[in-house]
């Protein structure tokens, strides 16, 4: 079995990034990748400087060319197992294992949506979270924020900037608070009452939401806020589980509780867009890389007094 400096679990931006300083740094390195990046729903990338408006499928193709290029190697699968004896011990779900020093996790997080008809269909396209992300596309239209917390005044607040016509739908959240009325109300944003039943498309558009009781509201698109959990349930095997924030903690070299562990992207940050996450992954490739060197110079050190 071939053994690799640095496994990266994850091809998305984080995982791809890192992949490339550390082959860079002429370091084996194995990408392992199932080919479900948080962002696939999406028909774009944006805010990433040269790269805006790319599909995600591209950018990581153009990615993964990169990191081969200096000697990266990749493979296809989903982890479901990682052990740990003298190095890392990955396994996949048809039982192929691999084995590396250490462990670069990039494997983000998934969005748990809301429990109304239809906005899974839609997600990604004319339902979306992130204003940064896709506000833009999405400006001086009819606008709906489903709420299901306390920060949906915020959101709202967020998507006013970029249309004059933002409805917020209160659903499940809990009521605002008067100073969160006035700022509804000062900044000319709508609120209705009542459960959002299902979602109103015609011609593969969202044309409106219906509340319980049989009203609809026109709206062409809809932003909502998901629960977030990071996608590494193999880590368990580690020792490794998600804090109350559902997500890997770690310090800012990405590396966590468990020694030769490290961790990048929305793993760890649920807030970061793909540009931050690509960073990540940098900053963890640069930690990982001076761990080896350290450990290689210690074996150096030993090895020449022996």
């Amino acid at each position: 079995m071939k053994k690799y400096d640095v496994i990266v679990v994850g091809g998305g931006a984080a995982g791809l990034s890192g992949a490339m300083a550390l082959a860079r740094s002429r370091r084996s390195v194995l990408v392992i990748d199932d080919g479900t990046p948080r962002n696939r729903p999406a028909e774009a990338v944006h805010n990433y400087l040269t790269r805006d408006g790319v599909p995600p499928a591209e950018l990581y193709a153009l990615g993964r060319k990169e990191v081969a290029g200096y000697g990266g190697e990749f493979a296809t699968g989903t982890v479901t197992a990682v052990g740990r004896d003298e190095l890392f011990t990955v396994e996949l779900a048809d039982g192929t294992t691999y084995e590396g020093r250490r462990l670069l996790v990039t494997t983000g997080l998934t969005d748990v949506l809301p429990d109304v008809r239809g906005l899974a269909e839609r997600w990604g396209r004319d339902v979306l979270h992130c204003p940064y992300c896709h506000g833009w596309e999405v400006r001086d239209q009819a606008i709906g924020v489903l709420a299901t917390s306390a920060m949906a005044t915020f959101q709202a607040l967020l998507f006013r900037q970029l249309s004059d016509d933002v409805t917020l739908f209160l659903h499940t959240a809990p009521e605002p608070t008067d100073e969160q009325w006035e700022q509804l109300a000062a900044r000319g944003i709508a609120v209705v009452q009542g459960k959002i039943e299902q979602l109103e498309v015609a011609n593969d558009k969202l044309t409106g939401v219906r509340l319980e009781g049989g009203k609809v509201i026109a709206r062409q698109a809809l932003a909502v806020q998901t629960t977030m959990r990071a996608r590494a349930d193999f880590l368990v095997d580690l020792g490794l589980e998600p804090n109350e924030q559902d997500v890997i903690a770690a310090d800012a070299t990405g590396a966590t509780a468990v020694p030769g562990v490290f961790v990048a992207g929305n793993v760890t940050d649920p807030r970061a867009t793909v540009i931050p996450a690509a960073a990540a992954g940098l900053a963890a490739a640069g930690g990982i890389n001076a761990d080896l060197i350290m450990e290689e110079t210690r074996l150096a050190v030993a090895a020449r007094s022996s």
